[in-house]
């Protein structure tokens, strides 16, 4: 659904908590529903609120989000980019009469000198997006664009969510790079990293989405900990789930991985197909992403003989995925690290068994080993290998993992389940920031008191301007918050 901003007032009753709804604006500078978990989350978690009773407005760039179209449901407000990446022409120059701003042109620069613009130019717009829009929410929401845009006042109380910090991202993407030509791109490319870092240690209020993202966050970001609340994601269960009429495809393997990130670890998956088919000669992998015409899986799909035995689909419909993974007889994350792992969740929640890795947070949402899935070291061929074969070749091992997958998606892991836990959030920065307001307005009567003042107390500082030379100068840090300790996104 795309919509202009609406202007209309939240809902006549009461939300699903009995208490006011909310007028909430959704940020997401990457929307894209079918690469990366960004879109992903902004789709579901907007449908949830909606349905608790609250007014949804995403304000996005390119791609922009697909929402789900239901009653009072949520809007979409287009706040454009460049779109400097998007296909058949990515890393583009526009033409002259596409510029509209000095944004237009630092976004241009940006990506010219090997930089990834859009957490910063996007932030800058909808800063000004909102200042234009003062009093229409109640409270902001950032989906991890962490740009310094969004310091400073922006009309109601500023909750962000950081999925993980794409530090680690970086750090993996360093590992991984064959010479020092491609270290110094990967050190370009991630330069907006330091932007997120010092953001984050002024928010007030962290979301995210895990523990091991919790302590990543205060590990490579410096936030501190008690600003930080993990409130879990998960799978759409109706969508996602068991479907006995499917027919079950024997030896397919079935993942979603982007090739050309090393924190995905389909080299490793790759590797251990190769080892697989030795026992089981009609074992074969299915990936949900783009084919890589070059790099190490290609690489060790042609060094494997593996060209008939690994199938990419991309652009496929949410049925289609759904039917995809059901028809597998085992799904895995082979991932080296991810801050949460839609893709265990979905999988788990539609009672197909997962083999899955354990970096980062993927244990907390696979759950024990041998229990709900079966769990390998990250990085590991071999045990990937072995974890497969066993699987493969045992039918009540799969049933019953696959029916203990599900019930720990069900009670643990829905959307409905996190979007309550963010309105909790929500509710708990506005009390905070109506507090600071309060306290405020007492100490300004009491120095008025004190000196004799009469009258109106002295007009605010203006605002910071929007049209710094230094992004870093662009924006006003509150005082309080300044004691602090100081994905690639192509798709």
């Amino acid at each position: 659904m795309t919509a202009e901003a609406s202007q209309a007032g939240p809902s006549a009753g009461p939300a699903s908590d009995g208490s006011r709804p909310l007028r909430i604006a959704l940020l997401t500078y990457k929307g894209n529903p079918f690469c990366g978990g960004q879109g992903v989350y902004v789709r579901h978690l907007s449908r949830e609120l909606a349905r608790l009773g609250h007014r949804v407005e995403v304000i996005g760039a390119q791609p922009y989000p697909v929402l789900d179209e239901i009653h009072d449901g949520p809007v979409l407000t287009e706040l454009p980019s460049l779109d400097l990446y998007r296909q058949p022409d990515p890393f583009r120059t526009p033409k002259r009469d596409e510029y509209r701003d000095w944004i237009d042109a630092l976004e241009v620069g940006t990506m010219w000198t090997g930089g990834f613009p859009e957490p910063l130019t996007f932030s800058l717009r909808a800063r000004r997006h909102l200042r234009a829009r003062r009093g229409d929410f109640d409270v902001v929401h950032d989906n991890q664009t962490l740009g310094y845009g969004l310091l400073g006042d922006l009309g109601a109380p500023l909750v962000t969510t950081i999925h993980h910090p794409i530090t680690v991202d970086r750090r993996l993407e360093l590992d991984a790079a064959a010479d020092w030509q491609r270290r110094m791109s990967v050190r370009r490319w991630y330069a907006f990293t330091r932007m997120q870092k010092r953001v984050a240690r002024r928010l007030p209020s962290v979301l995210t989405v895990s523990g091991s993202s919790r302590a990543e966050i205060v590990e490579d970001l410096g936030v501190r900990p008690d600003r930080i609340h993990v409130v879990h994601i998960g799978a759409d269960t109706d969508l996602f789930s068991p479907d006995p009429s499917v027919a079950v495809v024997p030896g397919r393997i079935v993942t979603t991985s982007s090739a050309d990130v090393p924190l995905k670890g389909l080299v490793h998956l790759v590797e251990a197909l190769a080892k697989v088919r030795a026992e089981q000669p009609d074992a074969h992998l299915v990936v949900v992403g783009k084919r890589p015409a070059e790099g190490p899986v290609a690489q060790a799909i042609e060094r494997y003989g593996l060209e008939g035995a690994v199938e990419f689909v991309k652009g496929i419909s949410d049925a289609e995925l759904v039917d995809l993974v059901r028809s597998a007889q085992v799904a895995c994350v082979p991932s080296l690290y991810e801050g949460f792992s839609l893709p265990a969740a979905e999988a788990m929640a539609t009672g197909t068994p997962l083999v899955a890795t354990t970096g980062g947070a993927i244990p907390e949402v696979a759950g024990p080993d041998g229990e709900t899935c079966l769990a390998v070291p990250p990085g590991d061929a071999g045990a990937l290998a072995a974890a497969l074969t066993r699987l493969l070749g045992d039918a009540e091992l799969r049933a019953r993992l696959g029916a203990a997958g599900r019930e720990r998606v069900l009670a643990r892991f829905t959307w409905a389940r996190a979007a309550q836990g963010t309105v909790a959030r929500y509710r708990e920065a506005m009390a905070r920031a109506g507090a600071g307001r309060d306290t405020g307005a007492a100490a300004r009567t009491g120095v008025r008191a004190a000196t004799g003042a009469v009258g109106p107390s002295a007009p605010a500082a203006p605002a910071a301007s929007d049209t710094p030379t230094d992004p870093a100068a662009a924006v006003s840090v509150p005082a309080a918050d300044t004691s602090d300790r100081e994905s690639r996104a192509t798709c």
